[in-house]
Order: structure tokens, then C-alpha cells, then sequence
């Protein structure tokens, strides 16, 4: 979670999304549409502060760090964003159905494998397995320096991020470099062993892109100076290539807010979503874009 300048929630505000400006062009990343989802309620609760994504069969999921979990159905077609419906909410509980304290529920990231829900968290790091419908059932084995807060540059910069894999197990990588770690080299944590590269800025999210290639979405913000900058690069297991993808800079013309989550909806297709913050100048932007495949 980020809270931001008051000029960013307005400038938001006088803006039709459209996130990339006019002149944009790339070779590697195609924006092909951009929805807000107008904040709203199902089964009592409010859907806000989306900070990841999931998606299965036509059901996207939705994960809030207040400790709720929504399932939405998404259509998409053409390649546009035809509709995002909520169809249900649930509060994330423990084993016997009691909702997780609020010391242990900033829930960040969120994964679908095998009809259940991987789900990392921040403050009280660790990754569990949940139902579909937000019943916690175990947690998932990971790096035990993973599980200690005092690693960490602060209690927010934990366990944004997770995914799984038959080949790699659950992955995930800290926000930002542990505190024993080089401040510009971040680590991705597989059950197969620790992958590393350099880049700059907090990542949010992982997805991948095929067997040993992941997508990163990284954010940087500077409070002084208001400038936002969201990055996606690959990251390549095998080589340890790094090649980015797109940057979005505030400052050169993209209209963006507090990008968290990302997820594969179809071939080469991803979509990302803005953490609103349950802020009134803040969004939840869902934006689809596609991956030009090299030839």
C-alpha cells in the first residue's frame, strides 16, 4: 500500500483513462484497454484497495489488503475489457472460521493453482493456501528468512508477491531487498533456489510469462517529488537476463495510479490493477494489455 499526493487523485479525476499517451509506441508491450471499476459493495463488504489479481476459467480474483477476497467475473473480447462483475465477497478466516486478525491480515499477493488460493501477506510475513471461498488450510514452506519481519526494510515492504509453478514451487520475492541483501539487487525465493537481478524500485507482482521466464511489475514513487514510475521487465530464470518491458513515468504523459496486481487472462494477454487506497482521489484501474511476442 502507497498513499500519494493530493495532485494525483485529481489529476486522475479530469482524466478519461486512457493510461499511455498519444505518442506511445512499443515493439514489446500493446495497451489495448483500460477500465475503472466504480467503488461498490457485495455481501456487505466494499471492494477496495484491490492489491492482486488471480484468474481461472472466466472468474478473476480480487485481493484486498484489509483482509478480503472477491471473485469477479471477467469477460473480454476483441481484446477489450467487456465486463468486470462482482459476483462475490468473502473475509479471509483462519482454520475455524474466525476472520484473521487485523495484525495478520495485510493480504498483498494472490495466486491460483490446483483449486485453491496462495496468498502472501505483509507485517506477519508468510504465504498460505486458502479456499475458494477464504478458509485458510496450511501454510506453504518458504525460505525462513522470509517469515521474520526484522529482515525486512520495514513491515510494509514484505511479501507482495506470489506465484507457483510445478517446476519452481511457490514463488515469491520480498518488496524491496532484505536488509542483509545489496539495497538495488532484488531475489526471486523458489522452492528450487533463489534467482537474482538488479533493478530499481519495489516489486508488487510476479506472473509468468512461460516455463522459466516471469513478468515483474515494480513501482517506484518519490514523495518529494510526486513522479510515479511503474515498470515491467522479464526476469529470465535460466539465463538471469533481464529486459524491460515498458516503463510508465508520471512524468512523461502516462496517467497512472498505485499499480499492484497482475495476472494472465489469455495468450499473451495480462492485466494489471490499481490499489485505490480507499482513498477519493484514488482509482481502481484495471488495465489489459498483450505481450508482442519477438519474432
Amino acid at each position: 500500500m502507497i498513499l500519494f499526493g493530493m495532485w494525483v487523485g485529481v489529476f486522475a479525476q479530469l482524466l478519461e483513462y486512457g493510461v499511455s499517451p498519444s505518442y506511445f509506441q512499443s515493439q514489446k508491450i500493446k495497451i489495448l484497454d483500460s477500465k475503472e471499476f466504480k467503488s461498490s459493495k457485495i455481501d456487505g463488504i466494499k471492494i477496495t484497495e484491490v492489491s492482486d489479481l488471480a484468474f481461472k476459467d472466466g472468474i478473476l480474483w480480487g485481493l484486498s489488503d484489509q483482509g478480503y477476497l472477491y471473485r469477479f467475473s471477467l469477460v473480454i473480447k476483441d481484446k477489450k475489457i467487456q465486463k468486470i462483475k462482482p459476483l462475490k465477497a468473502f473475509r479471509l478466516k483462519t482454520k475455524k472460521g474466525k476472520k484473521l486478525k487485523k495484525s495478520k491480515r495485510d493480504a498483498e499477493g494472490l495466486c491460483y493453482t490446483d483449486k485453491k488460493l496462495l496468498i502472501s501477506f505483509e507485517r506477519k510475513p508468510r504465504i498460505s493456501y486458502f479456499s475458494l471461498n477464504g478458509i485458510k488450510l496450511k501454510n506453504a514452506n518458504i525460505d525462513k528468512k522470509l517469515l521474520d519481519i526484522k529482515n525486512y526494510r520495514s513491515e510494509n515492504k514484505a511479501l507482495e508477491s506470489v506465484i507457483y509453478s510445478k517446476k519452481y514451487g511457490v514463488v515469491t520475492a520480498p518488496e524491496l531487498p532484505l536488509k542483509m541483501q545489496n539495497k538495488s539487487t532484488h531475489t526471486i525465493f523458489t522452492n528450487k533456489g533463489d534467482f537474482k537481478f538488479v533493478a530499481s524500485g519495489c516489486i508488487t507482482s510476479l506472473e509468468f510469462i512461460d516455463e522459466d521466464n516471469l513478468l515483474v511489475l515494480l513501482r517506484d514513487y518519490s514523495y518529494l517529488s510526486g513522479r510515479l514510475v511503474v515498470t515491467l521487465l522479464r526476469f529470465d530464470l535460466l539465463s538471469g537476463d533481464v529486459n524491460t518491458l515498458l516503463k510508465m513515468d508520471s512524468k512523461k504523459g502516462w496517467h497512472i495510479d498505485n499499480f499492484e496486481g497482475l495476472t494472465k487472462v489469455g495468450k499473451n494477454l495480462y492485466l494489471i490493477v490499481s490499489d485505490d487506497n480507499e482513498n477519493l482521489f484514488q482509482k481502481t484501474l484495471f488495465v489489459l494489455f498483450e505481450l508482442i511476442k519477438s519474432k
